[in-house]
């Protein structure tokens, strides 16, 4: 989002784009990742001593409220945190791994699809969609099948009479 845009819709909302605010849209946006609060105030603290947290809070909450950002929780994989990013890109769908905590976005026709069907079926006006989808990514796929491999062949992993069988066969 252009900042002539971001300031239009924050004007339409009685809200000034200040310096501090304006540094905060650029951050989330420059950095494109998903940023939670706390980094976002050491990013920002770096170009800007004099910012304090309450300030990167209020600001993030008023940028959520103008539409300037979305505020996102990813699976919860990091606990009750939150992150947040612009809504300068098209809509997308967020893909957690549950073990790795990566985030990859997804665009496509799949979603518009989808939120075509979602306002046909339910006669429903659609203004905004999140859509999450945890699972495990490759990497962490191979490392949960060899984790449950090494949990099957041990000793401990045994049923007692799993244990009784195999010390019957071995005496």
């Amino acid at each position: 989002m252009t900042a002539d845009a971001a300031k239009e819709s924050l004007k339409l909302r009685g809200i000034r784009l200040t310096r501090q605010r304006q540094l905060l849209l650029d951050l989330l946006d420059r950095t494109g990742q998903h940023l939670d609060a706390e980094t976002l105030y050491r990013l920002a603290h770096q170009q800007d001593p004099k910012l304090n947290r309450v300030t990167v809070y209020r600001t993030l909450k008023l940028l959520k409220e103008g539409g300037l950002v979305d505020e996102l929780d990813l699976m919860h994989h990091t606990g009750d945190q939150h992150f947040y990013e612009t809504r300068t890109k098209q809509e997308h769908a967020h893909i957690i791994c549950l073990r790795c905590g990566r985030v990859e976005e997804f665009f496509g026709d799949p979603l518009q699809k989808l939120r075509r069907q979602v306002e046909a079926h339910f006669g429903f006006q659609i203004l905004i969609a999140r859509t999450e989808i945890g699972g495990y990514c490759a990497h962490c796929q191979v490392l949960r099948a060899k984790e449950v491999e090494e949990i099957r062949s041990s000793p401990e992993a045994e049923t007692p009479a799993q244990a009784k069988t195999r010390r019957q066969k071995s005496s």
